[in-house]
Formats: C-alpha cells, structure tokens, sequence
C-alpha cells in the first residue's frame, strides 16, 4: 500500500512540475537529494559502525551481561508472563540496551527475535499476547541514552554542539516509555475480566 502512495505521490510531482515548467528544479531537486543521501549515509555509517563495535566490546567483556542482570528485575515485572532463563527474555533485553544507546538498526532485529519468541509463549495464535503488546509499545517509546543516529546527522551538518541533545532525549525518552508503560497497563487492566 505505502509503494502505491510513493508512486502516486511521484507521478503527481511529476506532472504538476510538467504544467508548471519547473520540470529542471525538480530535476536538479532529485539529483542533489540523492547526493546528500549519500553523504548523509556514510556520516550513519561511520558512527553506527563505531558504536556497534562498542556494543560487541561491551558483549565481549561481559558488560552486556552485567547490564542484563541490572536490568532483569525491571524487566521481569514488566514482562511477568516471560520466564526469567527463556530466550525472549534475553533478547528483550538485548534490544532494550540496544536502543538506550540509540543503535535502532541494532535493535530492530533483537526485536524481531524477541517478537518471535513471544510469539512462541503465545502459542503461535494469531493475536498478540499481553507481553507482545507491552514490549511493542516499550519498543516504541525506548529509553534512549545515547542518540547515535541524531547524533551522527547533527555532526553531518556541522551542528556546533551535536550532543547538546542528549539530556533532553534522555528525559523525553524516559517519560515516552514511562507513559507508555502506564497505558499499556491501563489499558490491560481494563480490559482484563472482573471476578
């Protein structure tokens, strides 16, 4: 569905350009935006690379593991339906150390595997489990400490302080997650059968 609306969206342009005579600034408008894509890209690349290295020195040294412990507790009240040795525990951790230092492409297949293996606890059915729904909303809001990927762009466009916005995402992330956690609940408890 969202290709037809590109599509459509493209051929609309096209042709308002074509009545407009405009047709050499929308020209100029796609090559010079596919030029900074690139550029805007390797700067990506150049700082997810450097932080996915992080992560694996993290993972290798053990500090992933001692963050896991950290956070099991938390996350076992969160999730009570997961048991604390079962694979999905495991990998809802991961993907939430993951996103608290802004690495979504790390993330976002730690999600799917943890995705999958709620799937699993669910009994393959077709609906989401309460658990599925609290981590997609979780996965949502994320609590991000370190804001790699805005980070990276701000560095890309010469900001004078790139990382002046790490205490404010900290603090909106932090809230986001919070009420997230607040309405999945609400929501729940709500639905959930009196008696």
């Amino acid at each position: 569905m969202v290709n037809y609306i590109w599509v459509g969206m493209t051929i609309i342009g096209i042709v308002f350009a074509l009545i407009n005579g405009t047709m050499d600034a929308v020209n100029k408008a796609v090559f010079d935006g596919a030029k900074e894509a690139v550029t805007i890209c390797i700067g990506l690349i150049s700082v997810l690379v450097f932080w996915l290295g992080m992560m694996r020195i993290a993972e290798e040294s053990g500090l992933l593991e001692k963050l896991s412990k950290l956070f099991r507790p938390l996350v076992k009240i969160i999730f009570p339906e997961v048991p604390v040795k079962h694979p999905a525990m495991g990998y809802i951790l991961s993907n939430m150390i993951s996103n608290m230092f802004g690495l979504g492409n790390a993330a976002t297949p730690l999600g799917i595997k943890a995705m999958e293996e709620l799937k699993k606890l669910n009994g393959g059915k077709d609906f989401a489990s309460r658990s599925m729904v609290t981590f997609l909303a979780i996965n949502t809001a994320s609590i991000t400490i370190i804001p790699t990927t805005v980070i990276a762009i701000r560095m890309n466009y010469h900001s004078a302080s790139p990382t002046e916005i790490v205490v404010p995402t900290i603090i909106t992330t932090l809230l986001s997650a919070i009420m997230a956690i607040l309405i999945d609940r609400y929501f729940y408890y709500r639905k959930k059968p009196k008696g």
